[in-house]
C-alpha cells in the first residue's frame, strides 16, 4: 500500500484537536518531515519543498481510529452471503439454500439479526433447506450461530436448536477463519486498503486468534497501510507472557513500527441480541433471564492481576450492568489500566467510575442506532442507562469511539454521525439526551480518544485526514458519508482521491 510521500500541504483549513492552537482559523501550510509535522504557520508564509499535497481550502483532521476491530473476521466478511435484510428465519434458511458453498466445504452467512425475526431459528428449518452442505448463519452481534446438523457434525458440537452460543460460537468463528491464512491475509489487505479511504489511519484489532503471528505474517510479507494494536486473549497470556510482550511493545521482527502489542481482551458477559449480556434485572418475564457472566469476578481478577503484573492493559468486554460493575471492581482491585469495550448498559451509580479510575469507555455509537429498539423492548425494564455517551463525557471518562466491526462498518465517520446525531435515515433522535458535541465525537476518533486525543501541531505524527467539507457543519447523511480526498500515515498517502 505504499504511496507518495508529502514534504508539505499547502492550504488547509484546520478542524479538531490543535485548530484551537493556531491564531487565526484561515488557510494553513503544514511542513512534514521524518513522519512529523515540522511546523504550521499561515498560508504563504512557509517555504514548501519538494512534494507538496495541495488542500485547495480543503479540510484537515487528525488521522482517525477505529477502536475495537474483528479484522479478520470482518475482512472475510465480504467473501460471505449477507443476512442483514432477512425478515425471518425460513427467509434466512431458503436464502443459504442458494448460497455459494466456499473452498473449504461450507456456506457461511453473516450478519443475521434474529432476536427481530417473527420465528426462532430451528436445527429442522435449517437441515430441511440447506441439506448435507455444513451451513453456518453468524449472528450480527458474532455471540451466537445458527448451524445445520452437517456443521454439527464437523465442527463436534450438539445442540437442540440448532443455535451455539457464546465460548461455542467463538470457537467455531475461530476455525472458520483460520481455514485459508494467505487468503485472509489478502482480504485484510483490501480491507486496510477500504479503511484508508474513510480516512483510518489505525485499528485496534480485537481478533479472538494469536495475533502475533497474523500480524507477524502480514508485516512480513509487507503490509503497511495502518497502525494496528493487537490483543491477546486470556488463553494466549501465559505464551505472550514468555515471549516477552508488552502493551505498546514494537512486534519484534516487524519491518517498521506500524504494528504493536496491544491490550488482553477478556470477554465477561455476552450481547443484546442474543439475550446473554448479564443485567441486573430481567429480560422480559423469565425472572432467571439475567444473561450469562461468562468469567466469574474471581477468575477476572486473577486475570488482571497476572496481565497487569506482566505489562499488559486489559480490554474487558462489558455490555450488561452487572458485568460493569465487576469489571469495574476489578480495575480497582487490580490497579490495571485500559478500557471497558461497549459498555451498552451502565448503573447510573457506575458511570463516574470510570472517570475515577481511569478506565477508557470504548464504545460503538453504531450499535445504539441498530438496537434502539431492541433496548426499547427487551431492555425495557433495566434500571441502568442504556448506551451512555454524553454521561461518559460529562463525568470526565475517556470515550474512544470504534465499530465492533463486522457487527458496524469500519467506517469512523458513521460512528460519529451516530454519536452526534443518535439517529439515521430520518428518524427522531433515540435518546437525544446521550448525543456528543462533534468536536467530541472527532477528538474520540483519534488515537487518545476525548481526553487525550492525536493533534494537529507542530512535533505531532502526520497522520492526517484530508475532507472535502466541513465536519462540523455536516448533517448526519454529511457526517457518515464525508468524502476524504487523501489519507496521510506519517506523511505517506495511504489514499488519495
Amino acid at each position: 500500500m505504499s504511496g507518495r510521500t508529502f514534504d508539505a500541504v499547502r492550504g488547509a483549513r484546520i478542524v479538531g484537536p490543535g485548530a484551537e492552537l493556531l491564531p487565526d482559523a484561515g488557510l494553513h501550510d503544514l511542513l512534514l518531515a521524518d513522519g512529523r509535522i515540522a511546523d504550521i504557520a499561515p498560508t504563504g508564509a512557509l517555504r514548501l519543498p519538494g512534494d507538496v499535497l495541495e488542500a485547495e481550502g480543503a479540510f484537515l483532521v487528525s488521522g482517525l481510529w477505529d477502536h475495537h476491530v474483528h479484522a479478520t473476521q470482518y475482512a472475510l466478511a465480504v467473501r460471505r452471503v449477507p443476512l442483514d435484510a432477512m425478515g425471518s428465519a425460513a427467509e434466512a434458511a431458503r436464502r443459504m439454500a442458494d448460497a455459494p458453498i466456499l473452498a473449504d466445504g461450507r456456506r457461511i452467512g453473516v450478519g443475521m439479526r434474529d432476536a427481530f425475526w417473527p420465528d426462532a431459528p430451528s436445527l429442522e428449518l435449517l437441515d430441511a433447506a440447506t441439506g448435507d452442505v455444513p451451513t453456518y448463519l453468524i449472528n450480527a452481534d458474532l455471540h451466537s450461530v445458527w448451524v445445520n446438523s452437517a456443521a454439527l457434525a464437523r465442527e463436534g458440537f450438539d445442540t437442540p436448536d440448532g443455535v451455539l452460543r457464546e465460548g461455542p460460537a467463538f470457537e467455531v468463528g475461530l476455525r472458520m477463519n483460520l481455514g485459508d491464512p494467505l487468503s485472509a491475509d489478502a482480504a485484510v489487505l483490501a480491507m486496510a486498503a477500504d479503511a484508508a479511504r474513510r480516512g483510518v489511519v489505525g485499528i485496534v484489532d480485537l481478533d479472538l486468534m494469536w495475533n502475533a503471528e497474523s500480524w507477524s505474517r502480514r508485516a512480513a510479507a509487507g503490509f503497511d497501510g495502518l497502525r494496528v494494536e493487537f490483543g491477546i486473549y486470556p488463553n494466549d497470556l501465559e505464551r505472550a507472557i514468555a515471549a516477552g510482550l508488552r502493551t505498546g511493545d514494537v512486534l519484534a521482527g516487524a519491518p517498521h513500527d506500524l504494528i504493536r502489542v496491544g491490550p488482553m481482551k477478556v470477554i465477561t458477559d455476552g450481547s443484546l441480541g442474543t439475550r446473554t449480556a448479564a443485567c441486573s434485572h430481567p429480560y422480559g418475564d423469565d425472572p432467571a433471564d439475567r444473561g450469562v457472566l461468562a468469567v466469574p469476578p474471581e477468575e477476572l481478577l486473577a486475570l488482571m492481576m497476572t496481565a497487569t503484573g506482566a505489562g499488559f492493559a486489559s480490554a474487558i468486554h462489558a455490555i450488561g450492568d452487572e458485568a460493569n460493575r465487576f469489571a469495574l471492581d476489578a480495575f480497582a482491585a487490580t490497579g490495571a489500566w485500559g478500557t471497558i469495550e461497549h459498555a451498552q448498559l451502565v448503573a447510573r451509580s457506575d458511570i463516574p467510575r470510570f472517570a475515577r479510575l481511569g478506565v477508557g469507555a470504548s464504545v460503538q455509537p453504531a450499535h445504539a442506532i441498530d438496537d434502539r429498539e431492541l433496548t426499547d423492548t427487551i431492555w425495557a425494564d433495566q434500571t441502568a442507562t442504556a448506551y451512555p455517551l454524553r454521561s461518559f463525557i460529562d463525568a470526565g471518562a475517556n470515550v474512544l469511539l470504534g465499530s465492533d466491526a463486522p457487527v458496524a462498518p469500519l467506517d469512523p465517520w458513521v460512528s460519529m454521525a451516530a454519536a452526534v446525531f443518535r439517529t439515521r435515515d430520518g428518524r427522531e433522535p433515540w435518546r437525544a439526551e446521550e448525543t456528543l458535541p462533534l468536536e467530541t465525537a472527532l477528538a474520540a476518533s483519534t488515537h487518545g480518544g476525548s481526553l487525550h486525543p492525536s493533534s494537529i501541531e507542530v512535533g505531532g505524527r502526520a497522520d492526517l485526514v484530508l475532507c472535502a467539507e466541513d465536519p462540523r457543519r455536516a448533517d448526519e447523511p454529511g457526517l457518515s458519508s464525508m468524502e476524504v480526498r487523501a489519507t496521510l500515515l506519517s506523511g505517506r498517502a495511504t489514499h488519495l482521491a
